[in-house]
């Protein structure tokens, strides 16, 4: 893969406690990352806690019902064991074994091991667009003007392309805009704008990705196409919520109708 960032997020360099002599300000607030985000996915389990770095009484009982959930000795600390369970989505996102012989089914079936391990965001020191899973989309990078839609539309590219040996940049730059990727995508004659998607739905193909027109030339949204269905698309999308806002908060799956909405469709066919 070319996007390696998360390789970064599932390892602490040593043990994490109250008082720790080990204790690092950035491995303190990854650990307090990934409590909060045990705890969008499990709000009774009592893990949510501030994220500023300071392994503290707050944070040390957040590790502790962390433990009771998991059924773990209850020592309130945080070894490199105890984090690696804590970061074992992502771990299992990224590699996990992804069924699929072709392009397109890897594409289709990697975006859903990722939306079955619930990446969210997170806001930390008052900036959204930030965490774990939001830096490992984004190659790092993260706080509020960090939209990460196509962050995620890339690493799902990415990781299906490479377990093909296919390296996706041949097909698109590595870029986090919506308006590079639907420009390459028309200067190479491989994005259908909405207009002919709409006239004729069987150019589109699960894997592709889609594009939200806002103006002629300016795209403000994107997400992975896993089925097309009467009017509607079935997808899988990052930085979007139940509403389909171009700036949520995690990973979803969504139906859309192409028939109201200005999709234009990008093809990953010349990468097959």
């Amino acid at each position: 893969m070319v996007k390696k960032q998360y390789l970064k997020e599932i390892v602490i360099t040593g043990t994490q406690q109250r008082g720790g002599s080990t204790n690092t300000v950035k491995d303190v607030m990854k650990v307090q990352s990934w409590l909060n985000l045990y705890a969008m996915v499990n709000p009774s389990a009592g893990t949510a806690t501030g994220i500023d770095g300071d392994f503290g009484p707050a944070t040390q009982a957040a590790v502790n019902a962390f433990q009771l959930a998991k059924s773990l000795p209850q020592t309130g600390i945080a070894d490199i064991a105890l984090f690696t369970e804590l970061s074992r989505p992502m771990l299992n996102a990224f590699t996990g074994v992804v069924v699929g012989t072709d392009l397109r089914t890897l594409v289709v079936n990697t975006a859903f091991q990722h939306l079955n391990n619930a990446p969210f965001e997170l806001t930390i020191k008052g900036q959204s667009n930030s965490g774990p899973w939001v830096r490992s989309y984004m190659d790092g990078m993260e706080g509020t003007p960090w939209f990460w839609c196509m962050g995620f539309v890339q690493t799902i590219l990415d990781q299906a392309a490479s377990q093909l040996g296919k390296d996706f940049r041949t097909l698109m730059p590595l870029s986090y805009s919506c308006d590079t990727v639907a420009t390459t995508g028309i200067q190479k004659g491989i994005l259908s704008r909405y207009a002919a998607v709409r006239s004729n739905p069987s150019i589109v193909k699960p894997g592709d990705i889609f594009l939200l027109e806002k103006t002629t030339y300016d795209w403000i949204h994107t997400g992975i196409i896993t089925a097309v269905n009467g009017d509607v698309f079935e997808t899988i999308e990052g930085n979007t919520n139940n509403d389909g806002s171009s700036n949520g908060n995690g990973v979803y799956k969504r139906v859309r109708n192409f028939q109201n909405s200005k999709l234009d469709v990008f093809s990953i066919q010349g990468l097959i």
